[in-house]
């Protein structure tokens, strides 16, 4: 071999076999022979031992732990699982938690307060429930998904809208939320849904757009509570929020049409209406001003015939009085009225000596006339 040609058939540390001059040397000056005595690893410059190694260690680690290394590997073992059950047993619970322990899977009655507790772990463990104000979304603003199909219901006048609000919750009683319901989330959304969809089927689709978004609030929160009571979910419903409302993007233009027709309808019954009241309001008026003249004719009227009634009583007063006087008196006033507004030029014959007098009937006219007007030129 190559090696026994240079260092005389010795191994590959220069000795082997038989004698030859390699003098049973190594590579570090000697073979692999193991060192004598108790000096070390190294004997004579040689390679560190392994076994010697393990031995020192065994050695040092009977001075520190009690029963050796065997008995030391069992009580670090030991330790460990000690520290690792104990890691497990104690928890913490924050303030807006509350803990419920359950021995062998069968919750306590107790409930474990915000703090530091301890429970027998793995026999005993705990859940964790948060009771601070919770949100659940229902229906989406994106419009894809079965969020989306959530959102889309029938109104009572057979309108689709979409319509999304969300649920406001808190745990009131931490065990009935983990144990009666398998899924509280889950089941309050799909109640949320059911009772969104039964009181938007009763009203029409105007309510839940403008008009009645409030009412249809109100009823929707008290059916989802009944139901959670009913289910004994151990939830309170605090708010339910309607957050938009708008028919499907497919109808949408033809839903704007139909908004745009009824805010021009309700414009011309706003004119109609103002119209009306103008018209109406001049027709009260004059009817007003129509009775206030005929109750003034009616009160001169009677006023008028009162007064002549009156006359006519002093004149008979003064008849009976003196029926003769009275009578000639009033003969001459009756002809004095009478003639006085005539034209007619009475002429006695005595007079006339035969002659036809000159007569200025155009001056004996005026007279007449003036008298007739009351003496007004």
């Amino acid at each position: 071999m190559p090696w026994s040609n240079q260092n005389g058939g010795g191994g590959p540390w220069g000795g082997g076999g038989g004698g030859g001059n390699g003098n049973n040397k190594g590579p570090w000056g000697q073979g692999p022979n193991r060192p004598r005595g108790g000096g070390g690893g190294r004997g004579n410059g040689g390679p560190p031992d392994l076994e010697e190694i393990l031995r020192r260690g065994q050695d040092q680690l009977k001075n520190v732990v009690p029963g050796g290394f065997n008995g030391g590997i069992v009580a670090i073992g030991a330790l460990l699982v000690l520290g690792f059950v104990l890691m497990n047993s104690i928890y913490t619970v924050q303030p807006d938690e509350r803990g419920v322990e359950m021995r062998f899977g069968k919750p306590k009655e107790e409930i474990a307060m915000p703090g530091l507790h301890y429970h027998f772990w793995p026999f005993e463990t705990v859940e964790m429930v948060k009771i601070t104000e919770q949100q659940q979304n229902i229906g989406s603003k994106s419009g894809v998904g079965n969020q989306a199909a959530s959102g889309l219901m029938l109104s009572g006048d057979q309108n689709i809208v979409n319509v999304q609000f969300s649920v406001l919750f808190s745990v009131t009683d931490p065990k009935a939320y983990l144990f009666n319901v398998e899924d509280p989330a889950d089941t309050l959304q799909q109640v949320s849904e059911s009772a969104m969809r039964e009181v938007v089927g009763r009203r029409p689709a105007q309510d839940i757009f403008r008009d009645n978004r409030q009412a249809i609030a109100a009823d929707v929160k008290t059916t989802i509570q009944a139901t959670m009571d009913t289910y004994g979910a151990g939830i309170s419903v605090n708010t339910v929020a309607i957050e938009d409302a708008a028919p499907p993007r497919e109808v949408a233009d033809a839903f704007d049409e139909v908004q745009r027709a009824e805010q021009d309808e309700d414009r011309f019954v706003e004119e109609a209406n103002q119209y009306s009241n103008q018209v109406l309001g001049r027709a009260r008026g004059q009817a007003a001003q129509n009775r206030e003249e005929a109750a003034a004719y009616k009160d001169r009227v009677v006023k008028e015939a009162e007064g002549e009634a009156q006359r006519f009583i002093s004149v008979y007063d003064q008849y009976v009085k003196a029926p003769e006087v009275t009578r000639k008196r009033l003969y001459l006033e009756t002809m004095q009225d009478v003639l006085g507004k005539s034209k007619k030029v009475i002429i006695d014959e005595k007079d006339g000596q035969g002659v036809v007098p000159y007569l200025p009937l155009n001056e004996i006219v005026k007279p007449a006339t003036t008298a007739t007007t009351g003496g007004v030129q």
